[in-house]
């Protein structure tokens, strides 16, 4: 039986899901060895069992992201947190130093190009609440390993996945997590 993994994008700009699409050619290879799980390189949208490696991009912004990224360590052996968002917030976590209210009132009440002619803010229970602040997936949940990079190069993503998977440890060399 192969190993499973699965991905999840939180708070972020699915750049690093983009990443993981350019080891190109290597994905074939990856599917050989693999069976993805929850993830939008397949489309499946729900965690079907223990997963060997989850992979989370995003930070948490909202409930539902705190949500998943549970899930994702209950269901899986390694979590790795992929990229800035995921590991220190990222952009999203600009909107850390206004607080909240200011934000949604400019972003639907006041913004330039915003036509809302009743001034209020969405409040449908079908939309995840925002957190005060966006968190590092770390803050969250027990993170074992971190990518950094914004997005990390796809070469970063291949070394450190295929080495979990053959049970080896991460050796990533310089050139792949400098950003100098």
């Amino acid at each position: 039986m192969k190993p499973r993994i699965a991905t999840t994008s939180l708070a972020g700009c699915f750049g690093c899901h983009m990443s993981i699409l350019d080891i190109d050619e290597r994905i074939l290879a990856l599917a050989e060895i693999v069976d993805f799980d929850k993830s939008p390189i397949n489309d499946i949208k729900q965690l079907s069992g223990p997963c060997a490696v989850g992979l989370i991009e995003g930070g948490c912004a909202n409930e539902e992201n705190v949500r998943v990224l549970r899930e994702f360590r209950r269901h899986c052996g390694v979590l790795v947190s992929i990229g800035d968002c995921a590991t220190m917030g990222g952009i999203p976590a600009m909107r850390n130093r206004i607080p909240l209210r200011e934000c949604l009132e400019e972003a639907y009440v006041h913004g330039t190009t915003v036509y809302n002619p009743s001034g209020q803010i969405p409040n449908d229970e079908e939309i995840p609440l925002l957190l005060d602040q966006v968190r590092p997936a770390q803050e969250i949940v027990r993170m074992d390993y971190h990518l950094p990079g914004c997005p990390p190069p796809a070469d970063t993503i291949w070394e450190a996945l295929t080495a979990l998977l053959s049970s080896r440890p991460i050796e990533l060399p310089y050139n792949l997590i400098k950003y100098d």
